[in-house]
């Protein structure tokens, strides 16, 4: 398994070889592989450990596992302990869900503060079958078939490749131990409940069926890119008006497509919408009917159905921050490298050349803001970032999706937009410095 993890980590995850590592440890087998592995790898790695206080001395059991783990690897370990039971209560969520919320904002705090570039988890191939039962089992579109994403925003799963099998012959293999988890063996959760009766049973019935799994979800995920792209075509065709803070759907045009319910679906799902039957029949309904999501409004409003942002939403905060040498780094948009080059070549909205000497190190990725400004390249002059959107027709959507790469307080890109002409490469550049958005 190591060489087969070896080669999936070069050709697919090569960026983590030069970055610092904070793994998720449970003390399970999984979180212990993934440590071992990679320790005889060479990575760089820093364990993180989370006792929720949920099952007493063996919580404490797991602990202490995890601390004497990393002192036999000489590899640090961080641990934080949780009152999850209080937190569920006062925050009126399920156990899961809480210890869910407190590990991933206590990493998110650990990133931040001591400049880990990912985090890493053990999610391997059976939690992402496990994963599309659940989501199966309480109705989902294409979206919620196509599995556990491998890198999102900061975390990454390297396992998820591999089968829970693989990893607990490696474990055998190489007289691992690890800390088994009481509640896994309860069917009190419909995660277990798949897991100890539905998966064996569907195994029993063909010998590669995770194996077929995986192969029909990427076939799924194809099939997803497809469709957005279908989408994207229609959103053109639909779209009369986008605004400062609206998308205004031509409902006669909306009507004429060979199914209106499953084009609206897609067109709005990324919006928070659920009551898919409210939103259909706005379609024949009055002028000032209404739909609304947590964050968005979608209004009837004679012959339009028109999408804005609730008032009272704000903008999530993000930044991230990068450090001179570092190649690569994930963000929401997508994975953006840096590399020193002898020449321009072809320049696109997502690769840019910029005059290296003139960047002022940490460089920041964060969301734009009203009123952030820069020069867009090959016009004198500065220009609000929120007049280019709107120049440019970006879409409500796209908006609240624009990053921009910035050196102190200057942007140097709107990310797959336009570079700041202040940045550009001239005859006086010594170092020129590629920026790709992928």
């Amino acid at each position: 398994m190591i060489k087969a993890l070896q080669q999936h980590l070069n050709t697919t995850l090569p960026f983590l070889k030069d970055s610092n590592l904070l793994i998720a440890i449970s003390g399970g087998v999984d979180s212990v592989v993934l440590t071992h592995v990679l320790k005889a790898l060479n990575y760089p790695i820093t364990l993180a450990h989370c006792n929720f206080n949920l099952r007493g001395e063996e919580s404490d059991a797991d602990e202490t596992f995890v601390v004497n783990l990393a002192e036999n690897l000489g590899v640090e370990v961080f641990v934080q302990k949780f009152d999850t039971t209080s937190y569920a209560q006062n925050q009126k969520v399920s156990t899961q869900m809480a210890a869910r919320t407190l590990r991933y904002d206590w990493f998110q705090e650990l990133t931040k503060q001591l400049e880990f570039d990912y985090v890493l988890t053990a999610h391997h191939a059976d939690d992402d079958l496990e994963t599309f039962l659940i989501n199966l089992s309480r109705g989902t579109g294409i979206e919620g078939l196509s599995g556990i994403p491998e890198i999102n925003d900061y975390v990454v799963r390297p396992l998820l490749p591999f089968s829970r099998a693989e990893i607990e012959a490696y474990a055998k293999e190489n007289n691992l131990s690890w800390r088994e988890d009481s509640s896994n063996a309860s069917t009190k959760y419909l995660r277990n409940k798949l897991r100890h009766e539905v998966i064996p049973t569907l195994k029993a019935l063909h010998t590669t069926f995770l194996q077929n799994f995986q192969k029909t979800q990427k076939h799924l995920q194809e099939s997803e890119t497809i469709i957005q792209d279908r989408v994207d075509e229609v959103f053109n065709q639909v779209v009369d008006t986008i605004s400062e803070d609206a998308i205004y759907f031509n409902i006669e045009k909306i009507q004429a497509l060979s199914s209106p319910k499953a084009y609206l679906y897609q067109l709005l799902n990324t919006y928070g919408f659920s009551e898919w039957d409210d939103v259909i029949n706005l379609l024949t309904a009055q002028s000032g009917k209404q739909v609304l999501s947590k964050n968005y409004t979608l209004l009837k409003n004679r012959d339009y159905l028109i999408l804005s942002k609730n008032s009272n939403l704000s903008n999530e905060k993000l930044k991230l921050q990068i450090k001179e040498g570092q190649n690569n780094v994930i963000t929401p948009s997508g994975k953006l490298s840096f590399q020193e080059v002898e020449h321009i070549t072809k320049t696109t909205a997502n690769i840019i050349y910029i005059d290296k000497d003139l960047l002022k190190y940490p460089l920041c990725v964060r969301q734009w803001q009203k009123g952030d400004y820069f020069y867009p390249f090959g016009m004198r002059g500065k220009k609000k970032v929120s007049k280019y959107l709107k120049d440019e027709k970006v879409s409500l959507l796209e908006k609240e999706r624009i990053l921009v790469l910035c050196s102190g307080d200057d942007i140097v890109w709107i990310m797959g937009q336009r570079a700041d002409d202040r940045y550009k490469v001239t005859q006086q550049t010594k170092q020129v410095i590629k920026i790709q958005l992928q």
